[in-house]
């Protein structure tokens, strides 16, 4: 009944362009997955700019400026405030919205999340907002993902009945895994602040001590090849005991560190391992299972012979 008598129309717009700058009729037959933010409304004018301040191409991502009648002409005795979010475009002042969109085939702006809340992570560029669209396809009906002391990537979900490893799966079935927060603090309620937003300042801290009482079939290896991974991802991630069941991109390295610990397995296990096989099976567990069975045996004492090692089996081969 509602679908016949009513019409949806989605505003965008910060108050420093006076409130709403573009708008959109919400179509409940083609904006299944997201609602766009639409078009510029009339005497406005939106650009979507890279980091050069050039435009970008149909479905990229970029920033949003936008320009029009309605433009504020700065902030109360802030002019370093002012001169930061003011640019002249073509004679024409527009405003940083520090927003990230991207305009479809049809012309319409999609809302992707804050420029200020892409991070990087142990040398990975992260959008967090991503992962915030990732976990709120679940049963939780909201969510933010945060940056902790440089280290880890911290979910809170507001629920009143969900599974935390439920969540972690589902991330880990849709997100690369530098990109699967390292914990999930579940609270009934985020904390609100007076226009409406998440309040990040009273967000409770999220309990390390979780990563770290952990059972100790988590931490030791219960195989040989187990054993000789963790050695290897040791040294490749400078992480002293990696945890056998904690994904790759939780252990603190980088997308150079994977390589690096590709490049070993296939020196020292086997070189039937290709670099999808850690993308697919993202722990040290995980990843001894689909390899056991490349191997026709597996003796520790036969398979610890280093890189170096090889490289000088053969070069003294090559030598006359």
């Amino acid at each position: 009944m509602v679908t016949r008598t009513c019409r949806i129309w989605n505003l965008y717009g910060p108050a420093e362009t006076t409130i709403d700058c573009t708008f959109h009729l919400v179509d409940i037959s083609a904006d299944t997955q997201s609602v766009p933010i639409g078009r510029a409304l009339p005497r406005y004018r939106c650009l979507i700019l890279d980091d050069f301040l050039q435009a970008v191409v149909i479905s990229q991502e970029g920033a949003l400026y936008v320009g029009g009648v309605a433009v504020f002409a700065g902030y109360l005795e802030r002019e370093e405030l002012t001169t930061r979010a003011l640019i002249v475009i073509d004679d024409e002042i527009f405003y940083r919205t520090g927003d990230l969109v991207r305009m479809d085939k049809n012309g319409f702006l999609h809302y992707q999340g804050r420029k200020d809340h892409q991070i990087k992570l142990h040398g990975q560029r992260i959008e967090l907002g991503e992962i915030e669209q990732c976990l709120l396809n679940t049963l939780i009906s909201a969510c933010i993902v945060i940056k902790w002391d440089d280290d880890h990537l911290v979910s809170y979900v507001q629920s009143t009945n969900i599974d935390v490893e439920e969540l972690r799966k589902h991330c880990q079935s849709h997100l690369p895994p530098h990109m699967i927060p390292s914990i999930f603090v579940v609270l009934e309620k985020l904390p609100i602040n007076a226009n409406g937003k998440i309040d990040r300042k009273l967000l409770p801290a999220p309990q390390f001590s979780l990563l770290t009482n952990i059972d100790q079939t988590d931490v030791i290896p219960l195989t040989p090849l187990e054993e000789h991974l963790q050695r290897i991802f040791s040294e490749a991630f400078h992480n002293e005991s990696p945890n056998v069941n904690m994904p790759f991109g939780q252990l603190g390295g980088t997308s150079l560190d994977v390589i690096r610990a590709f490049m070993l397995i296939q020196q020292e296990i086997c070189t039937k391992v290709d670099v999808g096989l850690l993308f697919a099976n993202p722990s040290i567990r995980q990843l001894a299972r689909v390899i056991e069975p490349l191997l026709v045996t597996y003796d520790d004492s036969s398979v610890t012979t280093s890189a170096l090692q090889l490289l000088q089996e053969n070069q003294d081969r090559s030598m006359p």
